[in-house]
């Protein structure tokens, strides 16, 4: 089984948990979960072949918050940091489809939570945990994607 079918099975089954009593759970689930495996893809790019993931979601106020922690190597931090800046700062959208049309031109972070960022109206923050670790947490107004 490949990597990618684990995040993705995790991502499913965690997305159906949290979305159990929602309005229109099967959409909620349905984004909740394409957000999640994004989030999982990013901890199988960060470099480090072994570490525990801590993964944690949360609502309030309108939207989902999901942290998490995955083991990254400094290095690594630091794409993800400049990637996070890029997808907060003014432009990002013509920086997404930019990236769509020639995915060569952007690093694969920036694909990533530029993607967040667009397409699910998410807000995006980082933490470093450790040395070796990094905290990426994403508040989506997942409900209001709904409507």
């Amino acid at each position: 089984m490949s990597d990618w079918l684990h995040c993705n099975q995790l991502s499913n089954y965690v997305a159906r948990m949290v979305s159990h009593d929602r309005g229109d759970p099967v959409r909620h689930a349905n984004l909740l979960s394409s957000a999640l495996n994004e989030l999982f893809e990013i901890s199988f790019r960060s470099g480090c072949a072994s570490g525990r993931l801590h993964c944690n979601v949360s609502r309030g106020d309108g939207s989902e918050r999901i942290a998490l922690t995955f083991p990254c190597a400094p290095a690594q931090q630091h794409r993800y940091r400049d990637a996070s800046a890029r997808a907060k700062g003014g432009g990002a959208l013509q920086r997404y489809l930019d990236a769509l049309a020639d995915e060569s031109s952007v690093s694969e972070e920036d694909v990533i939570l530029l993607g967040l960022a667009i397409n699910y109206d998410a807000s995006l923050s980082l933490q470093q945990v450790e040395d070796r670790a990094l905290t990426v947490v994403v508040d989506i107004p997942v409900e209001g994607l709904l409507n």
